[in-house]
């Protein structure tokens, strides 16, 4: 893609969002926690955290990419990768369109090569907003793809994950995928390559139990859920009470299962921070 054609978009995009903006379209959005209503767009000035509570908006991958990369760094890799309905489930197809033109998106992961702070890396991002970022064969290729691609630039590997877990619709060959991408991360790793795994709320099922327990460093932002089973099977399962906060961020990092439990707003800063520590200062440009 063109470097004049990516600044066109840009200016299309800028230029809508001012037109809706004028004509009343702007998407107003409500806190699930605390009601209070917010323009999206002067949420996003806010990281998406609401300025009254501190609740987290989920945030959708591209979203997600401006945040964390540096402006126009990002460049996107296997975006024309599509499921073809492996097992034929009934109304798949029809879903998934219906996904793709909600979001924008082919798929529920975002990858490519971005910069962070100036320092190149490999970067992947879940979408929750598509069918719950669940990881299908579509999700698992371009999850393994953006690892041999770290391993063979020699890039740090950093993946945001937020996900309902393995997606139902695509059967053994989405349980398939957890095999596949925890293969692939640990190829990387073993030639001595750095992954930092984040964890955003919510990162459950196949997905947590696959390549997002297999980072290096292990983040998580605030308050997010991370389990295999959510808490209420468990407690169903087990008939007990669970502690307060159980599987949420805080609770795991007491009980060593996290390195750190990082703010958004800090995010960036952090993830540079750690990548140059790594690197010793020789980072790839």
């Amino acid at each position: 893609m063109s470097e004049v054609f990516l600044l066109k978009r840009k200016k299309l995009d800028s230029l809508k969002k001012m037109r809706d903006s004028f004509s009343g379209k702007e998407e107003i959005m409500e806190c699930p926690k605390c009601r209070e209503k917010m323009a999206r767009q002067v949420l996003a000035m806010k990281k998406f955290i609401c300025p009254e509570c501190g609740h987290y908006y989920a945030v959708s991958a591209r979203e997600r990419i401006e945040l964390i990369c540096d402006t126009d760094s990002f460049r996107e890799m296997d975006a024309g990768l599509k499921t073809r309905n492996p097992i034929k489930f009934p109304g798949y197809r029809k879903k998934l369109e219906l996904m793709r033109n909600r979001t924008g998106l082919e798929d529920a992961v975002v990858t490519g090569i971005g910069k962070i702070e100036g320092e190149k890396v490999a970067i992947g991002v879940l979408d929750s907003s598509f069918l719950m970022g669940s990881m299908g064969t579509v999700v698992g290729e371009r999850i393994t793809r953006l690892a041999e691609t770290a391993r063979r630039k020699k890039l740090p590997l950093v993946i945001f994950s937020a996900s309902g877990g393995a997606r139902m619709q695509e059967g053994l060959f989405s349980l398939m995928q957890m095999a596949k991408t925890a293969a692939a991360v640990e190829t990387f790793k073993n030639t001595g390559g750095l992954f930092i795994s984040v964890l955003t709320n919510p990162t459950t099922g196949g997905v947590s139990a696959s390549f997002a327990s297999l980072g290096d460093i292990m983040i998580a932002e605030p308050e997010a859920l991370i389990c295999f089973a959510g808490p209420r099977v468990i407690q169903q399962t087990i008939g007990q009470e669970l502690p307060e906060g159980f599987q949420r961020a805080e609770f795991l990092l007491e009980h060593g299962m996290l390195d750190m439990v990082v703010k958004r707003q800090d995010m960036k800063s952090i993830l540079a921070k750690i990548i140059r520590i790594h690197s010793g200062g020789k980072s790839v440009k």
